[in-house]
């Protein structure tokens, strides 16, 4: 997916450009600085002299050395004094101008750190959210993959404007009534015919099943892909407005529309239904026809109900809250 949120060592991703947040001067901080420097080898801290100060918020490139990327990008972030010293204009510029300068070097893979959310003691809910929406200003007009990268072990919600509603959400009984109306009769039905209970249906004559059986098979509904084009030409929305809401890869988009039978992952599909902006009805057939549903039984449905029921749309507010309780997020390369 063009933007993702993960935990993992940032030295052991496999991208074009690994971003450092660095010292001001020519010599080894502590945290990310000193974890890159110790996976990259002694050439970079020799090739980071070449460069000598770096202003907060600007960016440069070295070599990677010995890290699984091509280069190294250099940015310094600001430190976190109360937040009314430009704290925020001058960590957006670090992501940004890393960015723009990894695109002047056709980079197709970024890989962030969380800038200035260590020793210079930014709040970690509020870099995330600059980082993040930083990034997404930039995909906006930019193909790249991103991804903002934490600590695999520190626990922490970034999700601070949904995460209360979220849980209660998650951890309420009343999540039963969303799906009652719609799935009462089905349920009901599905029971009875496990029951073998007195239903004309379990009466039917086999052969009229057999015919209907056949009849189906030889008339099949619309497939996903077919569903997904004809929501899309009905709404009058452009391939790119739709690949870039759903956070998806524009190749992947490609080989969606190139393929009538294309089979897209659980994500993938209710990435698409999101930024269709569907209801949760009409989210349900368009995953349906790709063999997939929302249950009541794991957060992940329950969260993706939660924003489709209150008619929040964004992505990346949804994946935030996705990260949160530890869950795939949306969207796929």
């Amino acid at each position: 997916m063009p933007f993702q949120i993960i935990r993992n060592d940032i030295t052991k991703m496999k991208v074009d450009v690994i971003v450092n947040s660095a010292h001001p001067t020519p010599e080894i901080g502590g945290g990310v600085d000193a974890a890159i420097h110790n996976a990259a080898g002694p050439m970079l801290l020799s090739a980071r002299k070449t460069i000598g100060v770096i202003n907060t918020g600007r960016a440069y490139k070295t070599d990677a050395y010995n890290l699984n990327a091509k280069y190294v990008i250099h940015t310094v972030g600001p430190v976190w004094q109360d937040g009314d010293h430009n704290e925020g204009i001058l960590l957006r510029d670090c992501y940004w101008n890393s960015l723009m300068l990894a695109e002047e070097l056709k980079c197709n893979s970024i890989a962030f750190p969380l800038i200035s959310a260590g020793v210079f003691g930014y709040p970690i809910a509020e870099a995330i959210q600059v980082a993040s929406r930083t990034i997404q200003e930039f995909l906006e007009d930019h193909e790249m993959s991103v991804y903002l990268v934490v600590y695999e072990h520190e626990p922490f919600r970034i999700s601070k404007i949904f995460s209360y509603n979220v849980l209660a959400y998650v951890t309420t009984a009343d999540i039963n009534n969303i799906y009652h109306e719609r799935y009462s009769g089905d349920v009901e039905r599905k029971r009875a015919v496990r029951l073998n209970l007195h239903t004309d249906a379990l009466y039917a004559p086999e052969e009229s099943i057999k015919k209907k059986l056949i009849k189906r098979i030889q008339n099949p509904e619309a497939t996903f892909t077919e569903t997904l084009f004809h929501l899309i030409d009905e709404r009058n929305l452009k391939d790119v407005e739709v690949y870039k809401k759903a956070n998806i890869d524009k190749r992947l988009f490609s080989k969606i529309r190139s393929n009538l039978k294309y089979q897209p992952s659980k994500t993938t599909a209710i990435a698409l239904a999101i930024a269709l902006e569907l209801n949760l009805d009409e989210t349900l057939d368009l995953i349906g026809r790709a063999g997939f549903t929302l249950s009541r039984s794991n957060a992940f449905d329950i969260i993706i109900v939660y924003f489709i029921s209150e008619g929040i749309y964004n992505i990346y507010d949804v994946n935030e809250a996705l990260f949160d309780y530890n869950q795939p997020l949306l969207g796929s390369l």
